[in-house]
Formats: structure tokens, sequence, C-alpha cells
């Protein structure tokens, strides 16, 4: 089930490349973001509350809620540079360059998760970071 929803977490980022890029057009990436936050902030919290999940929140551990702040500060300044970088450049070359990421958490699983990594997963990696390279040269 766990590829369904990568996949729909793949299709359903590029169409917020799109919309984000049609939506920045005339105002800061700082008001862009802070809208779409709002946005999320409503839906996530309607998606506890309407599946009941509110009450696994008495289960937060110190280490969820450092970790998950930590995570919530990573994602805004994400979200910041993205929108700082689509407001100048082309979506075609802004959303392939900001999945580099995909390579680093690679790395990062490794290095910092210890997860086995094969070697398909290390050509993809490879082939993400010369894309990338390619997308910027």
């Amino acid at each position: 089930m766990w590829k369904f929803y990568a996949l729909l977490s793949a299709f359903f980022a590029a169409l917020t490349a799109i919309l984000a890029k049609v939506g920045v057009k005339g105002i800061s990436g700082n008001l862009a973001t802070a809208i779409r936050t709002i946005v999320i902030l409503f839906i996530a919290w309607g998606i506890v509350l309407a599946s009941g999940e509110l009450k696994e929140i008495k289960t937060l551990t110190r280490g969820n809620i450092i970790f998950l702040l930590l995570s919530g500060i990573a994602t805004g300044l994400s979200w910041i540079f993205y929108f700082k970088a689509l407001e100048t450049g082309d979506v075609s070359k802004v959303a392939p360059i900001d999945k580099l990421s995909v390579a680093i958490v690679i790395g990062l699983s490794f290095l910092i998760l210890k997860e086995p990594v094969d070697v398909k997963t290390i050509i993809g990696g490879i082939l993400i970071v010369a894309g990338t390279i390619v997308m910027i040269w």
C-alpha cells in the first residue's frame, strides 16, 4: 500500500508545483507560503479530528515532540526556499532540482537511520544527482 501512497504523493507534489507557480505570480513567496500553510493546517487537523486520532495526542513522547518540531522547521524552510525559487525560476527547472532531496534522503537514511541501501537505490540516487547537475549547469 505504501507504493500507492508514494505515487499519490508524487502526483500531488507535481500538481503543487504547477499550482504554486501560478499562485505566486505577483506576490512574495513568503506570503504564498503562509497562505498555503493555513490551508494545510486546516486539512491536517480536519483529518485528525474526522478519523478520531486526536486521542493519540496523549501518547506523544518528548522525542516525538522534539523531532516533529524539528521536522516542521525543516518543512517550513523548505517551502520558503521553494517559493523563493518559484518567484523567479521556471517550475520545470525548480521542481526537478528540488527533488534532489530524494538523493539526499537516501544518503541520510543510510547514515543516520542505518537503513540498508541496495544497488538499485544507489544507482537511482546517482542518476538524480546527475540530472540535477544537468539542470543547474
